[in-house]
């Protein structure tokens, strides 16, 4: 087998994660004083960056330069959504050529690994000898072929925090809360509201997920449930909940046209009209029901805050920055046209194995949580999400409580 000779091109597409800088570092660490490697090119902006030759030399970083980034949310390398054209795949092959690259390295999710598996095609097709690699990444989790991916984790860490801080919130003064969180076709970052519940009584009391059908009726209707159970109810919605025709339910509601990117994803996200809608569905039900004359409501749209939140899960930053290794080394032991996937391997300890699957087994595919994580009323997940989830989030901080039985005394 002749392993080819010359430069590694770096580079991250879409959504940025708490831990993309540790996926591209463990490249440039594991391809460093490789006799193959000529040099390490970053490409800013993804293959846009490519596109214009607008290069950094991830080589000459200092340590200190990348140990800081290892701890830094976002991409250093920035980003794109960029879909490759025919005459954008003949530009690249030419700057390949010019450059003598023949180790490429795309850091992304589903259309990331779209765009790689579209370059990889065209460059074989033109008998260009490249050795192209996908290395996992979405805070959605909904990559084929993987337990998890590098950004879940964390953007998990937040949005369990998030609720946790959203329920207390909501213990004060009673009422309902309902967070939107990001999740265009799986409900992963959704269910991991639930992951910060500390007893029983606490919220979310109701998670929804795009797996399932959403009915605004009968949602209205499990909120009433909780609301005189608990006297109040904190809510988790994906925002990419939709009916059983497969309506997003935000599209539904507004009866607009949503714009579409150049992979043909509708904008879901963006304004805080999803939890606005379903927040007033549910006050105009509870107080035209006479549940309570005047309900407290509010809604959020987590956004992009939850992908990038400066408070990395250890294990996430982990796990990325080895994925990244891995990567590399099988780049250097010949592999190509491959995916660098997470896979759990035991749950008691937790332990996860990176293992090489086939680019097109990951390429413009979504997954979905399992049917076991989702309960049988579609309104929460199960205990078997619990487990799986927890050991991904790192510690979380125990709250407080004051003892209620230590009563101060009364003056006569």
């Amino acid at each position: 087998m002749v392993i080819p000779k010359g430069n590694a091109i770096v580079f991250t597409q879409g959504g940025p994660t708490a831990v993309i800088n540790a996926s591209w570092i463990g490249v440039v660490q594991g391809l460093s004083g490789a006799k193959e490697i000529t040099g390490i090119i970053g490409s800013l902006h993804g293959i846009d960056g490519i596109l214009k030759e607008d290069f950094v030399d991830l080589a000459a970083q200092s340590g200190a330069v990348l140990d800081a980034l290892l701890h830094t949310p976002s991409t250093a390398l920035l980003s794109t959504r960029h879909k490759p054209k025919e005459e954008d795949n003949r530009r690249m092959l030419a700057v390949f050529q010019k450059y003598c690259i023949h180790y490429v390295f795309g850091i992304g999710g589903n259309d990331t690994s779209e765009t790689l598996d579209i370059v990889n095609d065209f460059a074989k097709e033109a008998g260009y000898d490249l050795r192209l690699f996908h290395v996992a990444k979405t805070v959605d989790n909904d990559l084929e072929e993987n337990d998890h991916t590098p950004g879940y984790a964390s953007a998990a860490r937040y949005v369990a925090n998030a609720f946790r801080g959203a329920d207390m919130d909501n213990t004060c003064f009673g009422g309902f809360y309902l967070g939107v969180c990001m999740g265009r076709h799986a409900g992963f970052l959704t269910a991991a509201s639930a992951l910060g519940r500390t007893t029983p009584e606490s919220g979310p009391h109701l998670v929804y997920v795009p797996e399932r059908p959403f009915d605004v009726d009968r949602f209205c209707m499990d909120v009433e449930a909780v609301y005189k159970k608990h006297d109040r109810c904190v809510v988790a919605v994906s925002e990419g909940i939709e009916d059983a025709g497969h309506v997003p339910i935000l599209q539904k509601l507004t009866a607009g046209c949503l714009e579409a990117d150049s992979h043909g994803n509708v904008q879901l996200s963006g304004t805080g009209a999803l939890a606005d809608l379903l927040v007033e569905r549910v006050k105009s039900h509870l107080e035209g029901r006479g549940v309570v004359k005047k309900l407290r409501a509010r809604g959020d749209t987590l956004g992009y805050i939850q992908r990038s939140f400066p408070d990395q899960s250890p294990v996430d930053r982990e796990e990325s920055l080895g994925l990244g290794r891995f990567a590399a080394e099988q780049a250097l032991a010949g592999k190509q046209d491959k995916s660098a996937a997470i896979q759990r391997i035991s749950d008691d300890p937790y332990r996860v194995e990176f293992r090489l699957v086939p680019l097109k087994a990951v390429a413009g595919k979504t997954r979905h949580l399992p049917e076991g994580h989702i309960n049988a009323d579609a309104n929460n997940v199960t205990d078997a999400f619990i487990a799986w989830g927890k050991p991904l989030l790192g510690e979380l901080k125990s709250f407080g409580s004051l003892d209620l039985s230590k009563k101060a005394p009364k003056m006569s």
